[in-house]
């Protein structure tokens, strides 16, 4: 990870790792790093990645840039190069993070703005090596389906929920239990059933006799919701009654039975599955419990030598047992830095741009979507593909968010968001392949975005 240090300047002895993006130096206040320097200009200088080089290009400053001296209008930077700008002097290294990343400087206040304790950044520089490790251990009863893993790990550390769609038999009941006994999370699992009440999750009041007393009271008996990860099995096999019973404790973390309310403990996570081709005798389920999934999670066949060693390895007298790799209590340290991990106005631009992008009728929107879209993703989508977006960052150990972040969370959170309309079902096109489409589509966000 490239860096800069400034060692002369208004902010002399502050050094910054540089993202995956172009970034813009000056005295204008909107852009990536702000100077309070009456020297530079107020849009003076660009520093972006090209093939794996870094390039400074002076965008017309009234003072020049200098590189090592000698004035320039672009540049291809090398290891220990000396770049100027106006009062400033700024050390550029190619291959060091010893910075923290730009997106945590903020214009508004002048200064740098880092809500992660020392402690809570080198925890997610040790995540990356833990991440590994879950997926060991996952992998001694789960075979493949790596990307899958991912994204529910991302999911949680994000402290969404999660919709796990896959033919029967693909052991997605299987690969939630086995997570939650590589984190040591409580587990319940709910088979959805048309005949199940809310009760049946949630929980009911009984009547029982005071021992003490003798008077007769009502005590609250907690329902399977009452969990730390609660698979939810079939969920469209139940009528939305019952699955409405989820909505309040995917949003709220509680509960309510009769008149009273009940927090739930942290972390808490609902994975719900789904047949994709069975739809008879099912209930759809609403647009907006749809919403409160942050991912879709398509569980797709194994790869042929995947599947052999799945028949080697399930059809044995003794099968290898996973190892907690962290504690609860460490999901919701996680859950809570993730939340703290920065990201720059670039990064949230592009998210946005891509939302837009899904909606008809929008100035973003290319024309496909014109033609096949008949609903676009809401304002949920972007805050769900930035929160994803981070929770990939920390799970590789990165305490900085590219745009490739967002490209790589797009498609569990915006495929079920988007509602295809007569003319894309006609011609087979279904939501990935719009989102497919719309991220070699969409481009970052250029200076004319910040005009």
């Amino acid at each position: 990870m490239a860096t800069i240090t400034f060692t002369e300047g208004p902010i002399a002895g502050r050094t910054f790792a540089l993202p995956d993006q172009p970034v813009l130096l000056g005295r204008d206040d909107s852009l990536d790093l702000f100077l309070d320097d009456g020297a530079v200009s107020g849009r003076h200088v660009e520093i972006r990645p090209e093939n794996g080089q870094w390039i400074i290009r002076d965008l017309g400053s009234s003072n020049g840039t200098q590189v090592n001296g000698a004035n320039i209008d672009s540049h291809r930077l090398l290891d220990t190069d000396i770049v100027t700008i106006g009062d400033s002097t700024i050390t550029f290294r190619k291959d060091e993070f010893v910075g923290i990343p730009l997106s945590a400087m903020s214009a508004a206040t002048r200064e740098i703005k880092v809500d992660a304790s020392e402690e809570e950044v080198a925890l997610v520089g040790r995540m990356r090596d833990r991440t590994e490790r879950i997926r060991r251990e996952v992998g001694k009863v789960i075979v493949g389906q790596q990307q899958v893993i991912d994204q529910v790990l991302m999911c949680l550390m994000a402290g969404g929920h999660a919709l796990l769609i896959g033919l029967p038999g693909m052991a997605k009941t299987l690969l939630v239990r086995t997570l939650a006994s590589v984190l040591e999370l409580d587990f319940k699992r709910v088979q959805f059933t048309p005949d199940l009440m809310p009760m049946d999750i949630i929980g009911t009041d009984v009547l029982e006799t005071n021992v003490s007393t003798g008077e007769k009271e009502f005590r609250f008996l907690p329902g399977p919701i009452f969990c730390n990860l609660l698979l939810a099995d079939e969920i469209n096999r139940t009528p939305p009654k019952t699955q409405s019973a989820l909505l309040e404790a995917m949003q709220e973390m509680r509960v309510t039975a009769g008149n009273t309310t009940y927090s739930l403990d942290r972390p808490f996570f609902v994975m719900a599955t789904q047949n994709p081709i069975e739809q008879e005798g099912t209930y759809p389920l609403p647009e907006a419990q749809m919403d409160r999934f942050m991912f879709n999670i398509w569980v797709d066949y194994p790869a042929e030598l995947e599947e052999e060693d799945i028949v080697a390895t399930t059809t044995v007298a003794r099968q290898k047992e996973p190892e907690p790799m962290l504690s609860k209590e460490q999901v919701v340290q996680l859950q809570e830095v993730v939340r703290k991990i920065p990201v720059s106005r670039h990064v949230v631009k592009f998210a946005i741009h891509l939302v837009r992008a899904t909606r008809p009728k929008d100035p973003r929107a290319p024309e496909f979507v014109n033609q096949f879209v008949s609903v676009g993703a809401g304002p949920r989508a972007g805050q769900y593909l930035v929160l994803g977006a981070k929770a990939r960052a920390a799970l590789e150990g990165r305490y900085h968010v590219s745009c490739e972040d967002i490209r790589r969370v797009a498609l569990p959170v915006l495929r079920h968001r988007i509602i295809t309309n007569f003319t894309a079902d006609s011609e087979g096109l279904s939501s990935s392949d719009l989102v497919r489409r719309l991220l070699a589509e969409v481009q970052e966000p250029t200076a004319a975005d910040y005009a």
